[in-house]
């Protein structure tokens, strides 16, 4: 079978078809950008070697690798030589948490990092769900009184930026407290790259990355922890690739990939910023049939809506509005295509809201008609009887 057999298929549209559909779906995903393909083609083609060999080839390919490596610990204050490529940023927090001695937590985290929790909980380790507000932010009081009487080196975890809300999390508050009391603090901040300046979420012990939030390739993420904190545990036994600490070839192609999106993340906090006027347009075209997950005085980034609307099942409208053209999600897409309603709506708003909730997410190509076009496509499936 041919890729043009393929692209052919029922139900693909390719590249450069009339009338694409409008992507407003950006936190589970970000196209590629073309700098990211330029650099991946080139690395397929010249520095395809195994970056562990000692001859010329593997020495190219390796040289590649440790500068995509000392470019992301420069960009995020680490050690390049605490910083390990892994998978994903859900491999990242697995392997950051399953060795922690106690956890503290909430469900607005990842399912890569809630399910981590229960995994530990069911094998006798205490773990402390936090409760959430309604605002969605966390509470740095209520994270001091779950750290009581946990034990030593227990780790909280905290996402900096939430995926289905935008809603910022106050970390350099949350961080006082918990090395006050003897623990460590773990931040996913696979939403935060690219969108937030580093320095608003430079305060951890370690810290989980992906490239495909920032227009990088999927399959490739990172792990770091500060210096003198405890090293992971590897889960990949095998060779001794990244220090020993992760078996596995390393691809050079992969990071260069990471490496071309990195190259490009200082331009994420300007874009948000240029995004959110777009994203407050479509939140007040559509009322009063359709709510803010938000209150106004949350701090939240500028370019995700989580948007409630009665009488309509997540699943029903994300279906809905496919058909007229506009890609936009019921929430985590880990989660995607089956029958979990979002925890993290529910911890915040409740199961009835959680579940006719949808998350429209826009990014640097999103235009100011393309939400015209999504408030259209809104206003076409909401008049339905």
């Amino acid at each position: 079978m041919t890729m043009e057999s393929v692209l052919r298929r029922p139900g693909i549209n390719p590249v450069g078809a009339k009338k694409p559909p409008i992507y407003l779906d950006w936190n589970s995903t970000s196209p590629p950008h073309p700098d990211v393909l330029a650099a991946m083609q080139w690395a397929a083609l010249n520095v395809w070697a195994n970056p562990a060999s000692v001859h010329t080839w593997g020495r190219q390919a390796r040289s590649v690798v440790e500068s995509v490596r000392d470019c992301l610990a420069q960009l995020i204050g680490a050690s390049p030589r605490d910083v390990v490529f892994t998978s994903s940023g859900t491999e990242a927090n697995n392997w950051a948490l399953r060795e922690a001695p106690g956890l503290v937590l909430s469900r607005l985290e990842h399912p890569s990092v809630t399910r981590q929790g229960e995994c530990l909980a069911a094998i006798g380790r205490p773990v402390r769900w936090l409760e959430i507000p309604q605002s969605g932010q966390i509470d740095p009081k209520s994270v001091e009184m779950s750290l009581v009487g946990m034990p030593a080196g227990t780790c909280v975890a905290v996402m900096a930026v939430n995926h289905e809300t935008g809603i910022i999390q106050p970390i350099e508050n949350i961080v006082e407290i918990v090395h006050r009391a003897g623990a460590w603090l773990h931040v996913d901040a696979v939403q935060a790259l690219g969108k937030l300046p580093p320095s608003s979420w430079q305060h951890w012990d370690s810290v989980s990355l992906g490239a495909h939030k920032i227009r990088g390739p999927k399959g490739i993420g990172a792990l770091a922890w500060k210096c003198g904190r405890p090293i992971p545990k590897p889960i990949l036994i095998g060779g001794a690739q990244e220090r020993g600490l992760r078996a596995g070839t390393v691809d050079p192609v992969m990071v260069a990939g990471f490496g071309a999106a990195l190259q490009r993340v200082e331009q994420g906090p300007t874009t948000c910023a240029r995004l959110a006027p777009l994203r407050d347009k479509i939140e007040s075209a559509l009322g009063p049939q359709v709510e803010r997950n938000t209150a106004d005085d949350v701090t939240r980034l500028g370019h995700v809506a989580s948007l409630f609307v009665p009488g309509w099942s997540a699943e029903e409208l994300v279906a809905a509005l496919d058909l007229e053209g506009i890609c936009i999600s019921s929430g985590s897409a880990c989660a995607a295509g089956t029958a979990e309603i979002s925890p993290v709506l529910t911890a915040m708003l409740g199961i009835e809201r959680a579940r006719s909730s949808v998350r429209v997410s826009l990014g640097e190509t999103t235009t100011d008609a393309d939400i015209q076009q999504a408030i259209g496509a809104f206003r076409v499936v909401l008049s339905r009887p």
